[in-house]
């Protein structure tokens, strides 16, 4: 009870209101944005005469940046003020989107949403902090339920609203949209937010920034790009980049002031809760990614039918996610962790089981309780991992949750895709005549099968591992810095 104490009574006051409506808007503006262009990648590839190899680098650079800004968040929340990290990460966003309003050819629209992610990728995590920062301990489930709310719901909405504008606009609408929404955020960062980090001021190790940049990239991209490299390019710089991750692992732990505080992985509560993470936001990626092209491809919807098939699921989620944050803070992540896990190997595991006479709005419901599990587990996990760091350490934990999230959100992707198109060839190969429609139809649904199949038996793991993982309310505060 006494360091629970002390944290609360050396917790400045703050507008958390302000602050928080501010940073949920930009936040929620940074993904919303991540997946506006998908629906218009066809449109694309005919405008700008491009391959869809090469459209997708317009979601492939974006998230390779982001994935390599992330790590060095963690930094910059320490050397500079949120106010400061947060106005100049929208004007970035800001001229990135003004810029793509303009792009006549695809390596402008490319380098305009480069110039988006150089932004968008600081937000998430400087949102999550400053949340941790301007609320007590005991609030942390309601505040970590929110973000996760809007972490959900921007990426989903995204897809949803491009497609209606696309009914009506030329793409670059998508991008018109969110201009004015940009300036009132920046405009109200400039009044509202205030200063939540702990600066520091580390010094900046250059070595440490080019192995983190090596080491993500390489990942990020040879997991990416695995589908459309060759097996040998992928293994090697898949393996450049772990060579240069577990490089820039061991200088961490050899620097005073490190960029990146992986200490923090010595807590035992903090690293089980990054796995689980891990693994929900690698099937949640690899879901929204094979269930649409189970529903075009098998059931014959229109890309934005899909999506608004998807939609009412992804918003009871959304919607529920505050609520079971408030029942965190009440009962802890104990039960309700696991509850999630089996809500989502249960259902995920019925989902491997449809046929092409299984009703879209069977699918609709199916996939509803699968986003319900995942609203009970992915904010319970994160909050109950970040809880155990000090302040001080917290934008590091911060940093870490949201570039392992970045790291299995691709790898989930290349995994789950790849195994939908192995077992979908693999039938077509074993059928007298694989150019028929019906089975071109069936061969969609045992690719989904066996893809879901694995996804179950992987949410299975996790559901055991939060029954073996003491999760409790502590008062205790873990501090990593020795």
């Amino acid at each position: 009870m006494e360091s629970k104490k002390n944290d609360t009574e050396e917790k400045p006051q703050y507008n958390t209101k302000g602050i928080m409506s501010v940073l949920l808007l930009g936040s929620f503006l940074s993904l919303f944005n991540e997946t506006i262009l998908n629906v218009a990648f066809p449109k694309l590839m005919v405008e700008m005469n491009i391959t869809a190899t090469t459209v997708q680098w317009l979601t492939t650079g974006y998230v390779l940046v982001v994935g390599i800004l992330i790590p060095v968040t963690a930094f910059l929340i320490h050397t500079f003020t949120t106010k400061q990290l947060y106005v100049s990460a929208m004007i970035l966003f800001l001229i990135g989107t003004t810029c793509a309003v303009f792009s006549m050819s695809f390596s402008v629209l490319l380098i305009s949403r480069i110039i988006q992610a150089l932004g968008t990728g600081m937000l998430i995590p400087i949102m999550m902090n400053s949340a941790l920062a301007v609320t007590p301990r005991e609030k942390h489930g309601s505040i970590m339920g929110l973000c996760v709310c809007i972490i959900t719901l921007g990426p989903a909405l995204g897809p949803t609203v491009s497609g209606l504008l696309l009914q009506y606009f030329s793409w670059h609408s998508l991008f018109i949209l969110l201009i004015p929404l940009l300036i009132i955020c920046i405009v109200c960062g400039c009044i509202f937010l205030e200063n939540t980090s702990v600066i520091t001021k580390p010094k900046i190790d250059y070595f440490s920034i080019l192995l983190s940049t090596i080491g993500f990239a390489g990942i990020i991209y040879a997991v990416s790009s695995a589908s459309s490299s060759s097996v040998l390019a992928t293994v090697i710089i898949f393996a450049i980049g772990l060579i240069s991750l577990i490089a820039f692992c061991k200088r961490q732990l050899s620097l005073k002031q490190p960029i990146l505080n992986i200490r923090s992985f010595k807590n035992p509560i903090f690293s089980v809760g990054v796995i689980l993470i891990m693994l929900i936001q690698m099937f949640q990626f690899s879901i929204n990614m094979i269930l649409p092209m189970l529903l075009q491809n098998g059931l014959k919807t229109s890309s934005f039918a899909s999506a608004l098939v998807l939609l009412p699921p992804i918003l009871i989620a959304a919607i529920l996610t505050p609520f079971i944050g408030k029942t965190y803070d009440k009962i802890g992540g104990k039960l309700l962790i696991p509850a999630g896990f089996a809500v989502i190997c249960i259902f995920t595991f019925i989902l491997s089981r449809i046929t092409p006479s299984t009703s879209i709005i069977t699918i609709t419901i199916i996939y509803g309780f699968i986003m319900i599990g995942q609203s009970m587990s992915m904010s319970t996990s994160q909050t109950t991992g970040l809880k155990q760091l000090s302040r001080e350490n917290q934008a590091d934990g911060v940093a870490i949750v949201n570039t392992s999230m970045q790291i299995a959100g691709a790898l989930g992707s290349a995994l789950f895709v790849g195994i939908m198109t192995a077992y979908q060839n693999s039938y077509l190969n074993n059928v007298s005549n694989p150019n028929n429609s019906q089975n071109e139809i069936k061969a969609i649904y045992s690719g989904f099968s066996h893809s879901t199949t694995v996804a179950t038996i992987l949410i299975a793991i996790g559901f055991l591992l939060s029954l073996s993982f003491n999760i409790k309310e502590r008062n205790k505060i873990t501090d990593n810095r020795k």
